[in-house]
């Protein structure tokens, strides 16, 4: 087999492994709420963050549904969660590295895509 070929079969197989990596970030994010969500927490910023019945004042959704969809997102790792006694706040996570691999995936797509021009 050819370098080429086989430099081409090891960039893919790399792609596929950071498409793997994110899969839980892409399906987090993918979500028109979940994005809605994301806004309002950005919105509010990092500190000390918002409480579900804020985020369902900004996004107009009922409060079990902001609950389930920040459940997504925690799972994720997209979210920190302070808790203060029976009060939790919610904010997105700036050091969030599975947010990271999202940048190394888009930036091998680009090159991939600008090789093959």
């Amino acid at each position: 087999m050819s370098k080429i070929i086989e430099d081409r079969e090891e960039r893919l197989s790399s792609l596929a492994e950071n498409f793997r990596d994110c899969q839980d970030v892409l399906f987090a994010i993918g979500d028109k709420t979940r994005q809605l969500i994301i806004i309002a927490l950005i919105d509010a910023g990092c500190t000390p963050g918002i409480r579900v019945g804020e985020i369902t004042q900004k996004t107009h959704l009922s409060r079990p549904a902001v609950s389930h969809h920040l459940k997504v997102l925690k799972d994720a790792k997209i979210l920190n969660v302070l808790s203060q006694g029976t009060m939790n706040y919610y904010s997105l996570d700036p050091k969030n590295n599975d947010l990271m691999k999202l940048r190394t995936l888009v930036s091998n797509v680009e090159e991939i895509l600008r090789e093959a021009r």
